[in-house]
């Protein structure tokens, strides 16, 4: 009888890189379930015919993560594509202009807060000013010519991101925000409840003062479908990075059911699923989902699940070790510049879906 590996556990030193720490001193409990998720990115899921996506919920970019750890994965061809809530994109883009956010205590006196204007998420404080400034830089730049149709959001956040990449370099930064990134890597970045976010909101007010400006979700469930679908359909593989669970989650996973179950097209589900979440299983929703649940909904292929991993932590511990340890352990790898690729893509799934018929 195997017992598995044995653990033998070695005193910590000076001088440990992150891989090695990862790899030597994540024993057991979440810290191994972090440990196997690392192997897992660095070992399969970077392989030249696995296409990456990512999910970003919960407030992960006001706290710097954007430029520290997702950037760095962008730019080295780690990740191929995003679905996020629009919240993190739209206050990624603060620095980005030239505002500061701060690290503060989470007791704080949040009435006093609010006669001062200023604006608390949990530890990090940003003035008032730091909104309504950003919310002016939007506007205006959606009031360009390229943005008076209604279009998916990876077209809008593209559009957006040439704007705010533009506006860093005028201003000098060296930070550089998701959205830019992803614009200059062609990573198409989704939003599967575009509406629901500051984004979103100043939208609907050009929309309401006449503008053309606006969303088509239809194309979003589409194109998100055809990335999955070529991937798959060439003999790659999909993998799926979800930090958080909410909307985004589903968005990403319902790409398989859109296969098989709505264009009936044969399909198995995604090939690698993993998941950091602090959400519980037994509350029934979706964000706390385990990927044998999914599996039974074909979002993930059941002969897969041995490289379907959950860690049950706070992504902001989880995504900068990450980041380090593939960046130390995995090379770059060609962008596939998927944002490029949506038309074909879009087509190629369009023609599949004429020759099978929607399961009965």
């Amino acid at each position: 009888m195997s017992y598995g590996r044995k653990l033998d556990p070695r005193p910590i030193t000076p001088g440990l890189t992150v891989s090695q720490l990862v790899d030597d001193h994540f024993f057991a409990y979440n810290a191994a379930r972090l440990r196997e998720s690392c192997q897992l990115l660095a070992q399969k899921v970077m392989q030249p015919d696995v296409t990456l996506g990512v999910t970003l919920s919960g407030a992960l970019t006001p706290t710097g993560l954007g430029f520290s750890s997702l950037v760095p994965l962008v730019d080295g061809g780690y990740i191929d594509w995003i679905i996020s809530t629009g919240a993190n994109l739209y206050h990624d883009i603060h620095r980005s202009l030239g505002f500061e956010l701060f690290q503060t205590s989470p007791f704080t006196d949040d009435l006093s807060l609010r006669e001062n204007h200023v604006i608390r998420i949990y530890d990090i404080l940003f003035d008032q000013e730091v909104l309504l400034k950003s919310d002016a830089f939007l506007r205006e730049v959606m009031q360009a010519p390229e943005f008076q149709h209604r279009m998916g959001t990876a077209e809008m956040h593209n559009h957006l991101g040439r704007y705010v990449r533009e506006r860093e370099k005028v201003l000098g930064l060296e930070y550089r925000s998701l959205l830019g990134a992803c614009y200059e890597a062609g990573v198409p970045v989704y939003t599967s409840s575009p509406g629901d976010s500051t984004i979103g909101m100043n939208i609907a007010a050009l929309r309401l003062a006449g503008s053309d400006v606006g969303f088509d979700p239809e194309v979003d469930v589409n194109e998100t479908t055809a990335i999955v679908y070529d991937a798959k359909e060439r003999g790659g593989k999909s993998a799926v990075l979800i930090f958080g669970g909410g909307s985004p989650k589903n968005f990403i996973l319902q790409t398989e059911p859109q296969i098989q179950e709505i264009l009936g097209i044969p399909e198995k589900g995604h090939d690698y699923f993993i998941q950091v979440t602090d959400a519980r299983v037994d509350t029934g929703g979706l964000s706390g989902a385990t990927p044998s649940e999914a599996m039974t909904w074909g979002k993930v292929d059941p002969e897969q699940l041995p490289d379907s991993i959950v860690c049950y932590t706070d992504s902001t511990i989880a995504i900068p070790i990450m980041t380090a340890y593939l960046l130390e352990k995995v090379p770059p790898r060609p962008l596939k510049r998927l944002y490029d690729q949506r038309a074909t893509l879009y087509e190629k799934l369009q023609k599949a879906a004429a020759q099978h018929q929607p399961i009965e």
